[in-house]
């Protein structure tokens, strides 16, 4: 038998459950009805620590608000703690909301999380999010799909538990197609050297959104040959999205929210020390 009761309607979230939300890539403008009636019942948010202050300041103001890490080299909290804290929420009769950046089935281990909480017989919501390949390539005027560039879209992760090694990089070097790579700045050398290896145009041009919907989004431009140094040159730092194929090269001429792309630098130069310095702060 089911340990989980059926919902009136899919916000629905009763005492002792937990609901997996997707806080979306940080324009809180993105939640979906949904998760905001998600928030407004919780007791207790579990958030990611790349879910931005708009959309914590959207929670019930009575609930308690735990930080619970997970970012791109940056595991604040074990995963094992985490499942460990939803269960001793939910145990205690409280609305717990997990909220995650972006999407929680779209590389944020919202599966691990519902098989732990279904193992344990605790009531779960999924509430889908705009995951940032979806968010991050609209606010940088970015097709993901279009008719005389790109058929397809792969979405894929530079962390996993077989590592980048194990992709299928003859695949992915096929032309008239588009990969959107999260959590990839940390590899961004070896990504550029597997994909030539395996025979992507050096040409390719490559979109890379930082902060994509925020205030702060900036997005550089340039090829995939050039893909490492002129994320170097603009100290490129996560959160950033990789969008790489024939698209791409659109977000010079459709971008519409905030600043121009920027290109790659002259070779020998990079950011000034006084805008390298503002961003390691």
């Amino acid at each position: 038998m089911s340990p989980i009761p059926p919902a009136a309607t899919p916000f629905d979230l009763p005492p002792g459950s937990v609901a997996l939300v997707g806080a979306g890539p940080g324009d809180p403008g993105l939640l979906t009805l949904n998760a905001l009636r998600a928030l407004e019942a919780a007791e207790v948010v579990l958030y990611d620590r790349l879910v931005g202050p708009g959309v914590l300041a959207l929670a019930n103001p009575q609930a308690r608000l735990v930080e619970v890490g997970k970012s791109a080299g940056n595991h604040s909290m074990p995963q094992e703690q985490i499942h460990a804290l939803m269960l001793e929420h939910a145990r205690a009769g409280r609305r717990v909301v997990r909220l995650k950046g972006g999407d929680p089935f779209v590389f944020g281990r919202g599966g691990e999380e519902i098989e732990y909480l279904r193992a344990h017989g605790i009531a779960y919501r999924v509430v889908p999010g705009v995951t940032a390949a979806l968010a991050c390539a609209a606010y940088a005027g970015i097709p993901l799909t279009h008719r005389d560039h790109s058929q397809s879209l792969r979405l894929l992760t530079a962390h996993s538990r077989d590592g980048v090694d194990a992709l299928d990089w003859e695949a992915l070097a096929q032309e008239r197609q588009t990969l959107a790579i999260y959590m990839g700045v940390g590899a961004l050398e070896h990504l550029r050297e597997r994909l030539l290896a395996a025979g992507r145009d050096p040409s390719t041009p490559f979109a890379l959104v930082e902060n994509g919907s925020r205030p702060e989004q900036r997005v550089v431009t340039g090829t995939l040959d050039d893909l490492a140094d002129t994320a170097r040159a603009h100290a490129v730092a996560s959160p950033a999205l990789l969008i790489l194929g024939e698209v791409a090269a659109l977000a010079t001429q459709l971008h519409w929210f905030g600043a121009a792309p920027l290109g790659p630098l002259p070779a020998g130069t990079a950011l000034p020390a006084e805008q390298l310095l503002a961003r390691a702060a």
